[in-house]
């Protein structure tokens, strides 16, 4: 460790509480009901208020968020979902959990995120939805196709794990009438510790999620309290969120807009101190729209700089290995030049609200000084 390093450059993402989650876990621990309760009814509306959208539907993750969404849009045996293989693994296991296949595709270079024309150009008669992912945080735009989706029957459901507070011009993410799926893990834009939800675009999609994370069970669980029966209609998974995940959440809502100014402001220092360095390129998340989850630069000699940061004790990290290259998804492996491009170049530098401005010059000097100790300066 050089002796110039502190703990929280040290970190490439780290959690982040207010200081009123242990109090609002250990109210749900003293009323003596942890699973989904009211405490979880009350985030489900906080968030769907907080999106100007009907319903919110809460889930165990990010991944259970995906997964149903594609169950309650149709998704499965013998359908293609149009993805990008710039994302973590899990929006592409999602796509396997229904037996649909991932249709994979690349990535506008700049935004590392696909685009209308990379999105048509790849359906086909099997597409039956496309995944965007909002990488980073940044918003994608398919308004210009989307009414051609609508009449092929092309269902479009938003992997937004990284874009919780993002916006769609003046709307929030989840608004824009797609099905979108959020991600509330250890270290995202808002965490309850572990959890997702789900912005259905109908109540029949509404009411099939809800069935879905409860086994295929209609009555809730106050209906079942006072019955001696109750009725299974379908497929379904257990994947309600707990209301002590819950209580976590609210807290952090009710502290989003800092979470959000200070996200920004970080994204905002490093694009400053960042500008100087030839070779260095920052990843546009268009911050003036997003709520930034990542703050990753394109370098030469990635592999070499990483291991020379690390060296450094600086928590750098890669997002993402693309997916077409995995083992597991060799089946579906297509030639993507600009994500294979891509995935040898990114580096994600430390981010998170703990971070200072003296953290953020000091990540950018050993930056440019790694990019000078391989040759890449």
């Amino acid at each position: 460790m050089t002796a110039s390093a502190r703990p929280d450059a040290r970190r490439n993402a780290s959690p982040y509480l207010h200081g009123r989650e242990t109090a609002a876990v250990a109210r749900v621990l003293e009323g003596g009901q942890y699973g989904h309760t009211d405490v979880t009814e009350e985030f489900e509306w906080r968030i769907a208020d907080f999106l100007g959208v009907p319903e919110a539907v809460a889930v165990a993750s990010g991944t259970a968020a995906l997964h149903t969404a594609l169950l309650a849009a149709g998704i499965g045996p013998g359908h293609e979902v149009i993805v990008p293989s710039m994302t973590f693994c899990a929006t592409v296991q999602a796509i396997l959990a229904v037996g649909a296949a991932p249709h994979f595709v690349d990535i506008d270079p700049v935004t590392l995120c696909v685009s209308d024309h990379l999105v048509m150009d790849a359906v086909t008669d099997r597409t039956a939805a496309v995944m965007p992912v909002l990488f980073g945080g940044r918003p994608v735009d398919l308004s210009a196709v989307q009414e051609e989706l609508d009449e092929r029957g092309v269902a479009v459901i938003e992997d937004a794990a990284h874009a919780f507070g993002s916006r769609h011009a003046t709307r929030r993410v989840g608004a824009s009438g797609a099905l979108t799926c959020f991600s509330f893990g250890p270290i995202k834009n808002l965490t309850c510790g572990q959890g997702g939800m789900v912005i259905p675009r109908t109540p029949a999609e509404a009411d099939m999620i809800r069935r879905l994370r409860i086994l295929g069970v209609v009555q809730s669980q106050g209906e079942r309290a006072n019955t001696t029966s109750y009725r299974v209609e379908g497929f379904g998974l257990r994947y309600q969120l707990s209301a002590i995940n819950a209580a976590i959440g609210l807290v952090q809502l009710d502290g989003f807009q800092v979470a959000e100014d200070t996200r920004r402001h970080l994204w905002r220092t490093y694009r400053d101190a960042l500008a100087p360095l030839d070779g260095v390129t920052l990843v546009d998340v268009d911050v003036d729209h997003a709520v930034p989850h990542l703050c990753q630069v394109r370098v030469p000699h990635r592999d070499k700089v990483f291991a020379d940061l690390r060296g450094r004790d600086i928590g750098v990290g890669v997002h993402y290995p693309p997916n077409h290259l995995q083992p597991a998804f060799a089946a579906w492996q297509r030639s993507l030049s600009a994500t294979e491009r891509a995935g040898g170049e990114i580096l994600s530098l430390p981010f998170h609200q703990h971070l200072s401005e003296t953290d953020i010059d000091l990540v950018v000097t050993a930056l440019e000084q790694a990019l000078k100790s391989v040759g890449g300066l």
